[in-house]
């Protein structure tokens, strides 16, 4: 919400008897709870009613004014239907960076690494070699983060949630592993891939040790609701790079398949580790379906981005190279975009380029540009982001809540 917005949170409402709205600050920034108290006639005997209608979280540091309002063409005392309007006037901040997202749970995030460390042991010493290279290359740990943050917003207090988060980062390194291999990488996080150092064989049988691995970590939970999620998971993303390979070159690919594909091969590690968070913490079964849906959005969200970055991003911040999807024929939503509602020139560059992977790059970023498909794509993302959001409306309040609600914004406006 921009400084001094109004915002029509609710249309055509039963009676408006009362309208509250508070403010909960957490480090500093707020949370914003509107609730509502309407008539029902529909109730036996009719009565006012209790709605919560939207939470909010705008990256702000204060609220300078807030006042509400009904507003309508009937006399709303006497019971016709009315709008609430909500203004707020916000200080705006900008969106926190990573480190200050996983601030809450910084401790815990070392202890991942520990984790990692010691379970990459092995008596053969390339698996050690390897394993050390991919551990030095870093990332963002974004799956973990999000397991252990859902286990801590809903009060988890257990000892699985260090191994578990390692799980999940060692499912998605094997994944890298063998992406590279199949996409001819040779670079990522900013460093040569481990195929182009150690070769294609290496990187996949190390691959295979870190699934292997992880199920043999997994089982220590003795949780058998743990395990079914995440060898299910572990399925899907499979079937996602077999799809994804089946879309390579073929520039008739909808934006319904592109998108079965960003769910299975991405969107499904993220939903599978906040759905463990969840498991883990004892929560409801709401709680736990809100917990995968809002990894399911957050890791479409994040791939949309990336698609975006593709065509877009600075090579030094990716850690990769620009238009490497492009190179390797993968029709991305931009892509996919421009052959919806394009020239016919600029859907015959596309559809050469998809098919060939040799097209002038910079003509392919103009026909992008000049569609507005990065900005297509990015509302796509932001859309997501919001059905994130949406997600843990009802989950209890904290700050690691807080963290994951700024995982929304930090998703769609990263740079790398």
């Amino acid at each position: 919400m921009e400084l001094g917005q109004t915002a029509i949170i609710a249309n055509l409402c039963p009676v408006l008897q009362e309208l509250r709205f508070g403010c909960i600050g957490i480090r500093g920034r707020v949370m914003c709870d509107v609730r509502a108290r309407t008539y029902n006639p529909s109730l036996d005997p009719p009565d006012f009613v209790t709605v919560w209608i939207c939470t909010a979280v705008p990256c702000c540091s204060e609220v300078h004014a807030a006042r509400a309002g009904a507003v309508g063409p009937n006399d709303w005392q006497k019971g016709g239907l009315v709008d609430f309007a909500l203004w707020l006037t916000l200080n705006p901040d900008p969106v926190l960076n990573l480190a200050e997202l996983l601030a809450p749970i910084a401790e815990d995030m070392k202890a991942v690494d520990a984790v990692i460390r010691s379970r990459l042991s092995s008596d053969v010493v390339m698996i050690r070699t390897i394993g050390d290279y991919i551990v030095g290359a870093g990332g963002k740990r974004m799956r973990p983060a999000l397991l252990l943050m859902i286990a801590k917003a809903l009060g988890y207090q257990g000892t699985h949630h260090h191994l578990l988060a390692a799980v999940v980062e060692f499912i998605h390194t094997a994944t890298l592993l063998h992406d590279d291999v199949v996409d001819e990488s040779d670079m990522r996080r900013g460093r040569s891939t481990a195929n182009a150092v150690f070769g294609n064989a290496a990187s996949v049988l190390v691959g295979d040790y870190l699934y292997s691995r992880s199920f043999e970590m997994m089982v220590e939970t003795d949780k058998m609701q743990v395990m079914s999620i995440l060898s299910g998971a572990t399925t899907i993303i499979a079937e996602g790079e077999v799809l994804q390979l089946m879309n390579v070159h073929d520039p008739e690919v909808s934006l319904e398949r592109y998108l079965q594909v960003v769910r299975y091969k991405t969107a499904k590690l993220f939903e599978a580790s906040a759905q463990v968070g969840a498991v883990i913490a004892g929560a409801t079964p709401e709680q736990e379906a809100a917990a995968a849906a809002y990894g399911r959005h957050i890791g479409t969200a994040f791939q949309l981005i990336d698609d975006v970055l593709d065509y877009s991003g600075d090579v030094d911040a990716l850690g990769k190279n620009v238009g490497d999807d492009l190179r390797e024929g993968k029709p991305t939503m931009p892509l996919i975009r421009v052959m919806e509602i394009g020239t016919e020139a600029q859907k015959t560059l596309i559809r050469d380029a998809i098919k060939t992977g040799e097209a002038d790059f910079e003509a392919v970023a103009l026909a992008i540009h000049d569609t507005g498909a990065l900005d297509y794509t990015r509302q796509a993302a932001v859309a997501e982001a919001g059905r994130a959001r949406e997600a843990l409306a009802a989950y209890p309040v904290s700050v690691q809540l807080e963290s994951l609600l700024e995982f929304c914004s930090f998703a769609v406006e990263r740079n790398h």
